[in-house]
């Protein structure tokens, strides 16, 4: 599938694949997450951790390394 996004000045367009549930503030009170599965978004060109899961390439990114959400 090619994506509709083109990379440019170090951007990497990403589609979310798979979101957790968020993080937990001090508080013990969990952080929702601000993007969903089928998300577009752009990271940095570093951005995230690589690795394989039974042959596909995946990435996971923390939210702050989200640096837009594309919308259509």
């Amino acid at each position: 599938m090619q994506h509709p996004l083109k990379p440019g000045a170090g951007l990497c367009p990403k589609l979310i694949q798979a979101v957790g549930d968020g993080k937990f503030d001090d508080n013990g009170k969990r952080i929702p997450l601000d993007v969903r599965k089928g998300d577009h978004i752009l990271i940095g060109k570093y951005a995230g951790t690589e690795f394989k899961v039974e042959g596909d390439d995946l990435l996971i990114v923390s939210q702050k390394d989200i640096l837009a959400i594309v919308e259509d």
